[in-house]
């Protein structure tokens, strides 16, 4: 008898992690986007000793497209569980989410700033469950 995973992860909660995720990531986009300039100098000075340091401009680029598509993802990725109970965009905006936030954790750790990359776990495991929850048939 397989594993019914719509016993352990009923609507709701599939739900809960695509809006997290969603609000998460379209939140953390939009502001690089509107405030590019202050990020940009932030991040910076957060990179000034790593070997990130002349890669930051790119990076900013890069990190903020992975994380639109991820909140965007997983925003339509609630209408299509709502409307059609799949879960292909929630998927997909799950995995851009463990992009992104690997790629977080990669430059905190290259920044030596080891409690930043701690912070980031959490999410990181939310983003684990999504894939699980997501991806189960």
């Amino acid at each position: 008898m397989p594993f019914d995973f719509e016993l352990v992860a009923p609507l709701g909660v599939r739900l809960l992690i695509a809006a997290f995720l969603a609000i998460l990531f379209l939140q953390s986009g939009l502001d690089k986007v509107i405030d590019r300039n202050a990020n940009l100098e932030w991040l910076t000075r957060h990179f000034a000793k790593s070997p990130l340091r002349g890669l930051v401009p790119l990076l900013l680029t890069t990190i903020t497209f992975i994380e639109l598509a991820a909140g965007v993802l997983s925003g339509l990725g609630i209408v299509e569980l709502l409307v059609w109970r799949t879960a292909r965009l929630a998927l997909g905006g799950a995995l851009a989410s463990g992009v992104a936030i690997s790629s977080l954790f990669f430059g905190q750790r290259m920044a030596k700033d080891y409690a930043g990359a701690a912070g980031l776990v959490p999410y990181f495991l939310v983003a684990l469950v999504g894939v699980v929850l997501f991806g189960a048939r």
